[in-house]
């Protein structure tokens, strides 16, 4: 599954392994058949996203950023 509707080559689908809280920004660790991958994002998009670990989500790479998409 892919998310088309968003302009990213590099989806890798996953769960997230690992979630280290921080009080504005967290890091979490998505399990991908191609190894960890890591994303910085906001503890605010986690709680909004309901991520917590066992989540099946889609890490978005960028070159400058990797995004999280929680599948539904």
């Amino acid at each position: 599954m892919a998310i088309s509707e968003v302009n990213v080559r590099n989806q890798f689908r996953g769960k997230i392994k690992e979630i280290i809280f921080g009080p504005v920004v967290s890091e979490v660790d998505v399990e991908t058949p191609h190894g960890i991958v890591t994303s910085v994002i906001t503890s605010r998009s986690i709680k909004d996203l309901d991520l917590k670990v066992g989540s099946e989500v889609i890490a978005l790479v960028k070159s400058t950023e990797v995004s999280i998409a929680k599948i539904q």
